[in-house]
Formats: C-alpha cells, structure tokens, sequence
C-alpha cells in the first residue's frame, strides 16, 4: 500500500530527482512547452505551479524562493517574475497543462507535452509579430529600391 507517499520516484535519488525537476522547469520557463515522459510531466506539473503561485506576489522573498528552486539561474528566475506572473496574474490556478503525445517507439514508454495554458496564444501573437516585422521590412526595402530607381533615373537625365 501506498498510503502517505504523495510523490513519484521515477526511480531516481532524492537529489537527482530535484536537480532533474529544476532542470526541467527551467527548460519549460525557457521554451514554454517541451516533450517529455507522461511520469515526468505530471510530476513537474506539481513542481512548477506553486513557483508561478508564489512568484505572483512580486516581493524579494518570492524571488529569492523561485530562484533557489530554479538552481539559481538568473534568466528563468526574470522570465517566470516579470512576464509569466503576468500572464497568469487573473488565473486561480492551473497554469500548466499535459497533453498526451503518443508512445515512444523504442521503450514504449507513454510521452506527454507540457506547455502553459496560454501557450497557443502567445505562439499566435509572435507569429502575427513577425508577420508584421516582415511586412515592414518589405516595404522598407520597396521604398529603398523606389528611391534607388529614381535617383539612378535623376543621375541619368543629367
């Protein structure tokens, strides 16, 4: 029986097991969705949505506890204070989800991505950004090669 034993030990050590679930986090803060085991997944879930939580209060307290969870890293600890707080600052709760991916060829093993909730959206807004980047770059240069034309033509007349 498994009674009182709330976590997986996806059969690591204690340290290898929190040193692989900062990693992890750090690399969903980092990329917003990544690929994993179906275990993994739904343990870094647990690991991940109480720093969102705690990260929402915005105090150096909270920030000092999200960066000794994320092993220090500097980049990560900003992103998840700055920007993803914000994202889910009217959100109760639930910032991640896990989808099921299929099985894994060679162990048949059961995969899963992890993403945030929001993740669609934000993909859709830099899509629409770089569209929009592109848009302008294109008619810079349309309007640079109108006015290499004309001073080509100007040059000629004279």
């Amino acid at each position: 029986m498994r009674h009182k034993i709330d976590k997986r030990k996806l059969n690591k050590k204690g340290a290898h097991l929190r040193s692989m679930l900062a990693n992890m986090a750090v690399s969903l803060i980092e990329h917003e969705s990544i690929k994993t085991t179906l275990p993994k997944a739904k343990e870094l879930r647990r690991y991940i949505e109480p720093l969102i939580t705690v990260g929402r209060q915005q105090t150096l307290a909270a920030r000092r506890r999200v960066s000794s969870k994320l092993h220090q890293q500097a980049q990560p600890t900003r992103k998840l204070m700055n920007e993803l707080t914000k994202r889910f600052a009217q959100r109760p709760g639930g910032y991640v989800r896990v989808l099921k991916a299929g099985i894994r060829p060679g162990d048949t093993t059961p995969m899963a991505v992890i993403q945030f909730v929001d993740y669609q959206e934000t993909l859709q807004k830099k899509e629409e950004l770089a569209q929009q980047e592109e848009s302008a770059v294109g008619k810079t240069a349309k309007t640079l090669d109108v006015q290499a034309t004309q001073s080509e033509e100007s040059q000629e007349k004279k």
